[in-house]
Formats: structure tokens, C-alpha cells, sequence
């Protein structure tokens, strides 16, 4: 499968009908900035975002009606200040642009439609033993004809694109995922943007599916709130991102913050060396504790919000050697990028991040952090839909965001 940011193409900016609706990308960097001014602040008036942009007035006033002409902004109610005209609050119209999300996960897919400012329309999951492309393809098709049916005919032509949100190189996972290898190669020789982008009508992106799940908190989650973040994500396996100065840093090959591959700390040992944390710290882990009491585990994938109360002890278990070797990475971590916050977010029910972060900051508290600046440790907001929202995110980064330049920057 090829992969990277070089697969994404230059595509048409939706909900634009005073301007067409074949545009290529957002022709103003201005344009970007007011958007994701508004979408960091909330309601806004003009005044206030010509002073936080330093552009004139003047300026300001024609982007503005732009976007609202577009469908982009709508504006609020007038407020009147002690003195002054009224202010006029502008905000982001809901309707001014929907897109889809495809998350490809170890042992299950979903699909979302979301609008401008992350709403879920519609949403779709199914589970598996493991993915294969022939199947994704076809749910993919299957799911988008469903979740179409369900929203008015209008709003179709303000669908920005499908973002996928996957794992790199599915290929290399078949033992930990407990696949047939010959199965899971078939991921090796096959493009499934173009497989996805050859069944819809919009453009299609594709991205690390940790790196999407970090975009979906930066732009719709608790991390907007943040400049800079760690963001951690336990799944299948365990990833992670990082947000600098308010935008995401995929890094050189998109693939910054890959937490799972780190060394981690654990008296165990694979192939004669250190694990990975991905081999301790990933709910597959979790699985196999399950599975070695002859117990089912499709809980964990059907279910990732809720797995009941009766996992017992060995939840517990897999807690604790989370927390340990996590608290390790992210010592680790904290002194290469020196931030303050790191999120901590998961494919599982809130009762079980709130025992995560704790014990991973009570493991932190006995680690040696000599001459590292303090952080802290915080909850992310958006749990197990994170990558499928991610992966919605990515045509409104393209279209809509200064992150475009960051996130889809040409390869070559």
C-alpha cells in the first residue's frame, strides 16, 4: 500500500456556490486563517479578528462576507457593547461543509459523516478476525450509500471528501493480529485510497490513523484548548501524535509520535531484546490475557465503550502493565519535545482512562525526572471514534485549515 502525504491531491472546496463549487483548495491564505480562528475561539466578530490578525478592516470585512456568501460562516445575533456599535458574532455554519471518515482498525472499521463542526450524522461499525481490502472496499461503498440516504439531497454537494484514517504497513502486524500472513499481505500490494477513491465521487485522503485520531482532538476535542501536546492513543496498538503551536507535526514521513515503537520498560523481552511498547501497552495484549483464561474477548471490538463488568482481575492486570511501561515512554518523550500536556485517550469506556492515567501518573511519580520541566497528564475528550473522526477531519484540514500545508505537503 502506498502511503504519505504525497497521495493526497489538490481538490475542490465545498459549499461554495456564489464562487463554484470546483475550486481548487482555498485560494486565500486569509480565508484559513479567519476559519480556524473562529473554530479555535468560537463566535467571533470582525473587530476582534482584524485585531488578532493584524489585517485591516477592510480586509477582514470582504474575507468574511466571503465566507458567509459561501455557506462557510453564519452571523450571530448583534451585541451591543457599553459603547459602540453592536458588535456581530460570526460562527461556523454546520451545513458549510460535511465529510466522511473511514477508520480501518485491526479487528474492526468504521464510518462516520460529520459536518463543519464535528457533529456525527451517521455512523457505522462492524468487527472482524482481521481486515482484508476486498471487505473494507465494500463496506466503504455499502456504508456511504446508507448514510447518504439519511441526509437531505441539498447537503450532498457540500460533502468536502473521505478521509482514511488506517494503520502503516498492515502487512507487518499479521502475528500480533493472529491473521493469516498470506491474507494480510495483500495489503502490501494494493493503494487503498485509490481502491476508496475509485468508488466515490469526492477526493480521498489517507493518513496515519493515530496521527487522524490527534487531529480529530486538536480540531473537535479538548485539545484545542492546548498549544502543545503529547497525544497518546491505545488501541489495537498503541500511537500517538504531537501538536506544536497549535498545529499538528506529523514529522518527515508522517509518522512523529509513534509511541507504540518506542522501547519500552519491562522485565520481558522479544527476539533477545527490549519489547516495544506497543507489545505491553495495546489492548490486543489485553486480548490474549483473555483468551489464555478461555474467555472471548469480541467484547473489546464490538463493544469499546462499554466492555461490561465482568473482565475482573485481568483488566486490572493489563492496567498496571500499561501504566508502568507507559510512564516510562512518556519520561521519555517529555524530554526530546519538552511540552507540558500529554492527552491520554483510548478505544475503551471512560471508567477505564480515568485507572489508566491514574496509575500511569502514580508510575510517573517513581521515575527519575531529574532536570525535565514538569507536565501533566490529562484526559482526551473524543475516545473510540477519535481515528474515524480523524479521518472525517482530514478533507476539512485540506480545504479549510492553515494545517494543509503541514499535513498534505507534496512528498516530492
Amino acid at each position: 500500500m502506498v502511503s504519505g502525504a504525497g497521495q493526497n491531491e489538490a481538490v475542490g472546496r465545498a459549499g461554495t456556490q456564489s464562487r463554484g463549487t470546483n475550486q481548487t483548495g482555498v485560494r486565500l491564505y486569509n480565508e484559513r486563517l479567519v476559519l480556524s480562528l473562529i473554530r479555535r475561539h468560537g463566535d467571533l466578530p470582525k473587530a476582534d479578528i482584524a485585531r488578532m490578525t493584524g489585517l485591516s478592516p477592510q480586509t477582514i470585512s470582504n474575507v468574511m462576507n466571503g465566507l458567509e456568501a459561501d455557506g462557510l460562516l453564519r452571523r450571530g445575533s448583534p451585541k451591543r457593547g457599553k459603547v459602540g456599535q453592536p458588535l456581530v458574532p460570526y460562527s461556523l455554519d454546520p451545513e458549510g461543509a460535511l465529510s466522511f471518515g473511514l477508520k480501518v482498525g485491526r479487528r474492526s472499521v468504521d464510518l462516520y459523516l460529520i459536518n463543519f463542526t464535528g457533529e456525527t450524522l451517521g455512523l457505522l461499525h462492524k468487527t472482524y478476525a482481521y481486515p482484508t481490502p476486498d471487505g473494507i472496499v465494500k463496506f466503504a461503498r455499502e456504508g456511504i450509500a446508507t448514510l447518504l440516504a439519511d441526509i437531505p439531497a441539498r447537503l450532498t454537494a457540500r460533502i468536502a471528501g473521505l478521509g482514511i484514517a488506517a494503520p502503516y504497513e498492515m502487512w507487518t502486524w499479521h502475528e500480533e493480529m493472529g491473521a493469516p500472513k498470506a491474507e494480510i499481505d495483500a495489503w502490501r500490494e494494493i493503494d487503498i485510497r485509490a481502491l476508496i477513491a475509485a468508488q466515490v465521487p469526492w477526493p480521498v485522503y489517507f493518513a496515519n490513523d493515530i496521527t487522524a485520531a490527534c487531529a480529530a482532538e486538536l480540531m473537535f476535542g479538548v485539545g484545542s484548548r492546548y498549544v502543545d501536546y503529547l497525544y497518546v492513543f491505545i488501541g489495537s496498538f498503541i500511537g500517538g501524535g504531537l501538536v506544536f503551536d497549535g498545529h499538528l507535526f506529523p514529522g518527515r514521513t508522517q509518522n512523529a509520535g509513534a509511541l507504540g515503537s518506542m522501547p519500552a520498560q519491562s522485565p520481558g523481552s522479544i527476539n533477545g531484546g527490549a519489547p516495544q511498547l506497543m507489545h505491553i501497552a495495546s489492548i490486543y495484549t489485553l486480548e490474549r490475557k483473555l483468551v489464555a483464561q478461555g474467555r472471548n474477548p469480541e467484547i473489546l471490538w464490538q463493544s469499546p465503550d462499554d466492555w461490561g463488568d465482568d473482565l475482573g482481575p485481568v483488566l486490572d492486570e493489563w492496567i498496571d502493565e500499561v501504566a508502568e511501561s507507559l510512564a516510562y515512554s512518556i519520561v521519555a518523550a517529555i524530554a526530546v519535545i519538552d511540552v507540558e500536556t500529554v492527552l491520554i485517550d483510548g478505544a475503551f469506556p471512560t471508567h477505564v482512562r480515568q485507572k489508566v492515567i491514574a496509575r500511569t501518573e502514580a508510575a510517573i511519580a517513581r521515575v527519575n525526572r531529574q532536570g525535565l520541566s514538569t507536565f501533566r497528564l490529562l484526559p482526551g475528550s473524543i475516545g473510540n471514534a477519535a481515528r474515524a473522526m480523524g479521518g472525517a477531519c482530514l478533507p476539512l484540514l485540506a480545504n479549510f485549515t492553515q494545517d494543509r500545508e503541514v499535513l498534505f505537503k507534496d512528498n516530492g
